[in-house]
């Protein structure tokens, strides 16, 4: 037992030696920092920043860990290290790593193929749980004693990390092996607002009966999964949530690194929930500029009432964007105010002014992001934004009594 402490006091002084070492931010291309740096805010302390109460679980262990670029440990306003790059240095028996969609280090595009492959910088092992498959294998987690799920979420049904968490729980579950997860806040937290999933329109885009916008952190989420046994059968994951310190769900949040290659600041992940919306139709939401998710457009759109222009072309994030090196008629809301809530008079607005309405929808993506046929249904037969969202009331007020009984934060 002493000597347990013993090294659990050294493996903690040597994660602070090593982070206080560090003068400069990890370095990382400009494309994948947000466009305006802000640091978290200083009060309130990740779970990736608590080593002293997650690495004795990891003494002895063989590691597993599900990350990707915004798996970090903060230093200060200007210095960061990767969470595998720590333990890693810190002799931890890191044995492999799995990511989610858009890779490890965060540059795939979105839903494109994600391959396996070895981390340049460690030389571990690299299993994509976005290419062949989405769980992990028996055999990919043979040697693997331990599970982190440590990946930044931004609060919305069809971001699909938290269907990652929904394979990784359901893998862990099945292989008896304990799954740690490192908490982070919800920039999206301050609110839950739109239609909730229905069970047959299940996908990756959404796995469980949620509204579009859920107000929960990763380590809320997966009590919600564990209690109300989403998982197959009814089995339950052995989860350690390190839950965040000084946060509550009303506060503001601002990311410092992209979560994904499309959301480049704070004004886009605020506008993803309603703006998201626009990837189950032929309408551009930004992909191919430097405004993802800040704007809208596409060249069916009438030119004479919506007369902001763009043209998206192949960039970061978006190798091919909707409507490619065409002319997009749309609207920009770059600098719209910011209310936390879904938006859908931006939707309806493009869809009363498509020159030919056959082209506006996707149908079977709409729905996917949607959750749900009635909404599509609806903008089509022109109901108002507040009459549509009047008939999500119900489901809202249902899902916030069953969340109520897994939150850890006010």
């Amino acid at each position: 037992m002493v000597l347990n402490v013993f090294k659990n006091t050294v493996l903690f002084f040597l994660l602070a030696f090593i982070s206080c070492g560090s003068k400069t931010k990890e370095q990382h291309s400009n494309n994948n920092e947000l466009t305006n740096l802000v640091q978290e805010d200083k009060n309130i302390i990740v779970g990736a920043n608590q080593t002293e109460t997650y690495l004795p679980l990891l003494n002895g262990k063989r590691v597993g860990i599900v990350a990707n670029q915004t798996s970090v440990i903060f230093k200060d306003d200007n210095t960061y290290t990767h969470l595998v790059d720590s333990l890693v240095d810190l002799n931890l028996d890191v044995k492999k790593v799995f990511s989610p969609e858009h890779g490890f280090r965060g540059n795939a595009d979105a839903g494109e193929h994600v391959a396996d492959g070895v981390d340049i910088k460690t030389g571990l092992p690299i299993f994509s749980l976005h290419g062949t498959s989405k769980k992990p294998s028996k055999e990919q987690l043979e040697g693997v004693d331990i599970m982190i799920f440590d990946i930044q979420d931004v609060g919305v049904r069809f971001y699909t990390y938290i269907s990652t968490l929904h394979y990784i729980m359901e893998a862990c579950s099945e292989n008896n092996i304990p799954l740690i997860i490192l908490d982070r806040p919800n920039p999206n937290s301050q609110y839950v607002d739109g239609p909730t999933l229905k069970k047959e329109h299940q996908s990756f885009l959404g796995m469980h009966p949620i509204p579009l916008v859920h107000g929960m952190t990763i380590g809320e989420y997966a009590q919600m999964i564990n209690g109300e046994k989403w998982l197959p059968n009814g089995i339950q994951c052995n989860i350690t949530i390190i839950p965040c310190k000084n946060y509550a769900h009303d506060m503001p949040y601002s990311l410092s690194i992209r979560p994904s290659p499309n959301l480049p600041n704070d004004h886009s992940i605020k506008l993803y929930p309603s703006l998201g919306l626009f990837e189950g139709t032929n309408v551009n939401a930004g992909r191919g500029t430097e405004f993802q998710f800040q704007r809208y457009g596409a060249p069916f759109l009438n030119p004479e009432t919506m007369t902001f222009t763009y043209t998206p072309q192949s960039n970061f994030g978006a190798k091919y964007p909707k409507h490619k090196d065409e002319l997009c008629y749309g609207e920009d809301l770059s600098n719209v105010n910011l209310t936390n809530e879904i938006t859908l008079k931006w939707i309806i607005k493009a869809y009363q002014n498509s020159t030919d309405k056959s082209l506006f929808f996707l149908t079977n993506g709409f729905t996917k992001h949607a959750g749900t046929t009635i909404l599509q249904k609806q903008i089509e037969s022109g109901m108002t934004e507040a009459d549509i969202k009047a008939t999500w009331q119900e489901g809202l007020d249902a899902f916030k009594k069953t969340r109520n009984k897994y939150l850890l934060y006010n």
